[in-house]
């Protein structure tokens, strides 16, 4: 029976994906923890040693033979005792396994759960709980480390010296405001000054640092746009490595997107091919082209292909200029190897690339651009993993410092800048939290984490 509290319920759930496995853990959390081991097993393991046990259902029946786990409270990943109960991958088995955990008085956890209560219960802040989450869905080994590194509490670390840097600031501040009728001395003036460079300068390092770590997080979405028969096929099979695309000579071959995540120097790329844009009476190419202009319009980059041997025809000049405003994009000059190499450069301020997606000739130098309009920059060691709410407070706290710069004599107003940065930064942490929040975090973790 659940109790009053949800959050003091003994929570059970399979931590192992779906599907058959060697190996398959069934995680409990809570007070009742060890009762539960007694009425599965018939014994209550002692802490930190795996101990061989029969796991039996309600009747005695035994479900399986396996290994027993005990974590006794604070010392868990929940900070709550934690027993792990692993068994045979058997999808099966587990769900017996679980059914008789709720049976003896557990209840299913729900979707990030456990992380949840090791946040409640002091064990992560809630930039380490999110990266919990990061490092499991994780698509290159460059975003696993970074998700390891703001796990570790790195990023956590930053955040915190960042405030502590703020409360110094306000405490010089709130000095000022005391004593409103006696004169501020240029030494004190320049203190301050000195103090608000600082802090916006760390600020900016910290969100550079953030942002390349999004990229690892979220990867950048990238649509291959132009006319039939340019080589946006080929050039996503060459970008890919393997034949991922149908390539034909025939017009109007892709009719839906064909979607590919590659990765570059660790960044990952979600590349869509499209269909080839033009006039057309055929109903199903034409759903194929409205496809396109939906995949373009939420794209954080778009490749406009173009090709070489026709040169750029007013069709494409009407493609790129009917992209959505602000968009970045690439014109890429494709198949140079039937119509030979000229200079690689920029017009209107959009950089043009010459490739053979046949050849892979110039595909480097497509790679390079790739990065570059992505924003990403070589910071791999200090690069976090940050979501799009950790980026959002922290420019939000760089436009209440920016503010407080302008308000440097006025000093209520300065000091209530300064606490509206600070408390963006706390909530990166979670020091200043809805429940509101905390519920649409964790509820898309996986179950069992």
């Amino acid at each position: 029976m659940e109790s009053a509290d949800p959050e003091r319920d003994t929570i059970a759930a399979i931590a192992t994906p779906g599907g058959r496995g060697g190996v398959g853990i069934v995680r409990i959390s809570g007070s009742n923890a060890l009762e539960i081991s007694r009425a599965l097993t018939g014994k209550a393991p002692v802490p930190r040693l795996a101990t061989l046990v029969w796991m039996r259902d309600a009747d005695g029946r035994p479900i399986d033979e396996g290994i027993a786990l005990y974590f006794p409270a604070p010392a868990s990943y929940t900070g709550e005792a934690v027993l792990e109960l692993q068994g045979h991958g058997s999808p099966v088995v587990l769900g017996l396994v679980l059914a008789a955990c709720v049976t003896a008085g557990a209840r299913m956890a729900e979707p990030g759960e456990f992380t949840r209560r090791a946040f409640l219960n002091g064990k992560l802040d809630l930039a380490q709980a999110e990266s919990v989450a990061d490092l499991i869905e994780a698509s290159t080994s460059l975003a696993a480390r970074s998700a390891l590194r703001s796990l570790a509490g790195d990023f956590s670390r930053a955040v915190d010296r960042l405030v502590s840097q703020l409360t110094d600031l306000r405490s010089l501040t709130e000095a000022m405001l005391d004593f409103p009728e006696e004169e501020i001395d240029a030494v004190h003036l320049e203190e301050l000054r000195r103090r608000l460079v600082e802090v916006r300068t760390d600020l900016g390092l910290v969100f550079a640092s953030s942002r390349s770590g999004s990229l690892l997080r979220s990867g950048v979405n990238v649509v291959l746009a132009g006319r039939p028969n340019v080589g946006k096929s080929s050039l996503l099979n060459r970008l890919a490595g393997e034949e991922r695309a149908i390539v034909t000579p025939v017009p109007g071959t892709t009719r839906d997107a064909i979607r590919e995540t590659i990765a570059i120097e660790g960044v990952p790329f979600n590349i869509s091919d499209t269909a080839g844009l033009r006039e057309t009476v055929d109903p199903v190419e034409r759903i194929g082209i409205e496809r396109t202009w939906r995949e373009v319009g939420g794209a954080d980059l778009v490749l406009v292909v173009i090709d070489a041997t026709q040169g750029e025809t007013a069709e494409d000049r009407a493609i790129t200029s009917s992209l959505p405003v602000g968009v970045p994009r690439i014109r890429v000059i494709n198949k140079i190897d039937l119509a030979g190499p000229a200079a690689t450069g920029s017009e209107d301020g959009h950089e043009r690339i010459r490739v053979s997606a046949k050849t892979g000739e110039g595909i480097d130098r497509l790679r390079a651009s790739l990065l570059r309009a992505a924003g990403w920059q070589e910071s791999v060691e200090t690069a976090f993993v940050a979501r799009d709410r950790h980026l959002r407070a922290l420019a939000q706290a760089g436009k209440h410092l920016e503010a407080a710069a302008l308000h440097e004599t006025r000093w209520e107003f300065f000091a209530e800048e300064l606490r509206l940065a600070q408390a963006a930064l706390s909530s990166i942490t979670g020091q200043f939290t809805s429940d509101d929040l905390l519920g649409e975090i964790f509820s898309r973790f996986c179950i069992g984490k």
